[in-house]
C-alpha cells in the first residue's frame, strides 16, 4: 500500500500544498462552457507526469483508469466539471488572476467547482497505484456541465469501463446529496389579437400570460418526495409587446421546474397543456431527478465517516449520469456564480481527507 494512504501531517500538507498550486494553474485559464480546451490540457500533463498511463481524452474531457484496472469489478467513477459560467459585472478583482488572502483562494471557478476536481484528482492519484482494490476507479475531468451541454459527461459514458456508482464533485460543504431534483425548462407563448390601446378591441396576450403565471404560482402537486420534497415552478423570465398603444398579441414566458422522484417530465408536461392559455415547448428533457439507495456502498461509508446526508434541490451531472450517484465536494452552493468567488483552504483540506476516507472504506 503505498505511504500517501496513511496520510501523515507532512504528507497532507504536500498533497494540499499541491491541489492548491493546481487549483491556482485551473484558475489562470478561462473555461467557459464549450471552451475547457486549457484546463483539460492541465489535467491531462499532470495524469502524465504523475505516471498515470492509459489517460484519454474526448472533445474537452479527460479521463483515466487506476492502474490495477480488473475487468471482473465494478468500476466507481469520480467525477467533476472543467467549465465555469462567466464572470458577472459585480467583480472587483480580476477572475483569471488566483489570490490567496487570509485563508481564501479567490478565482472564478475557485469554488464551483474547481476545488472538488483539484481534490478529486489528487484522490485518484492517492489510490491510483494501490492493489486488490474492491471497485477499479475511474476520474473524469468532464466540459460543460454549466449548460447541460451534450459534449460533457454525457457524451463519454458510452466510452467509460465497467461503470457502477459515481461521487460526483460539487460544492455541498462536504455533505452527501444522496437524491437531486432534475430540472425541466419551459418556453411558453399566449397568442392574443392585436389592437389599438385606446379602443375596446383585441385580446391581450400579456393578461392570458398573467393568468397561467396566477395558476403556475398557486399549483400545488399532491405527490410529495420522501427525499426531495415537493415539485417547484418558477416563472423566471417575460417578454411581450413592442409600442406602448398597441395591444400585444404575443407574450412569451419561461418556467423553471425543479423535479422530484414523485413526477415524469411527461405528467407535468400533460398537467400544463391542460391548464395554460400558452404553447408550451420543453427544452430538454435530459435532466431527470436521481437518487441512490441507503444501503449502497458509498453511503453506508459516508454514514461510517459521520458525512451528513441530505436531498439536493439543485442540478448537475448527476441527471446524466444513468447509475447510482451521490454528490459530494468542497466549498458552499451559497458561493456559486458569485462575484470574488472563492474557496477557503480549509475546504481544500476537509476535501482531500473526506474524499480519502470515504474511498478508503469503499475501495480497501
Amino acid at each position: 500500500m503505498p505511504e500517501i494512504l496513511i496520510h501523515q501531517p507532512k504528507q497532507e500538507s504536500r498533497q494540499l500544498k499541491e491541489t492548491v498550486g493546481f487549483l491556482k494553474n485551473m484558475i489562470r485559464i478561462p473555461s467557459l462552457s464549450g471552451q475547457e480546451d486549457g484546463p483539460a490540457q492541465l489535467i491531462t500533463d499532470i495524469l502524465h507526469d504523475k505516471g498515470v498511463t492509459g489517460v484519454h481524452r474526448l472533445k474537452n474531457n479527460v479521463w483515466a483508469y487506476n492502474k490495477h484496472f480488473d475487468e471482473s469489478k465494478p468500476t466507481l467513477l469520480l467525477n467533476s466539471h472543467l467549465d465555469t459560467v462567466p464572470p458577472n459585472k459585480g467583480y472587483t478583482r480580476d477572475p483569471y488572476s488566483p489570490e490567496l488572502t487570509d485563508g481564501k483562494l479567490y478565482g472564478l471557478g475557485s469554488n464551483d467547482a474547481g476545488g472538488s476536481v483539484a481534490c478529486l484528482l489528487y484522490t485518484f492519484l492517492d489510490f491510483y497505484a494501490v492493489k486488490n482494490l474492491k471497485f477499479n476507479l475511474a476520474f473524469a475531468a468532464t466540459a460543460e456541465e454549466e449548460v447541460s451541454g451534450k459534449n460533457g459527461i454525457e457524451l463519454i459514458i458510452p466510452e467509460l469501463k465497467n461503470l457502477s456508482c459515481a461521487i460526483v464533485g460539487e460544492p455541498t460543504e462536504m455533505e452527501m446529496a444522496i437524491a437531486e431534483k432534475g430540472l425541466l425548462v419551459i418556453d411558453c407563448e399566449t397568442k392574443g389579437i392585436s389592437g389599438h390601446a385606446a379602443r375596446d378591441h383585441g385580446t391581450n396576450a400579456i393578461y392570458l400570460a398573467l393568468e397561467d403565471i396566477q395558476w403556475i404560482r398557486s399549483c400545488e402537486f399532491q405527490r410529495t418526495s420522501s427525499t426531495l420534497g415537493k415539485v417547484k415552478m418558477s416563472v423566471t423570465t417575460i417578454d411581450a409587446g413592442k409600442q406602448h398603444n398597441m395591444i400585444p398579441d404575443r407574450c412569451g414566458y419561461t418556467i423553471d421546474i425543479r423535479v422530484t422522484d414523485e413526477y415524469t417530465h411527461e405528467e407535468i408536461i400533460s398537467l400544463l397543456q391542460k391548464n395554460l392559455h400558452a404553447e408550451i415547448r420543453p427544452r430538454s428533457l435530459r435532466i431527470r431527478p436521481s437518487s441512490i439507495s441507503p444501503e449502497h456502498p458509498i453511503v453506508v461509508a459516508g454514514k461510517k465517516e459521520g458525512i451528513k446526508l441530505f436531498a439536493s434541490a439543485t442540478t448537475s451531472d448527476q441527471a446524466l449520469i444513468p447509475f447510482p450517484s451521490v454528490k459530494i465536494g468542497p466549498g458552499s452552493s451559497l458561493r456559486s456564480h458569485t462575484s470574488d468567488e472563492f474557496i477557503y483552504l480549509e475546504d481544500l483540506r476537509k476535501g482531500l481527507e473526506v474524499y480519502h476516507k470515504l474511498l478508503k472504506n469503499i475501495l480497501l
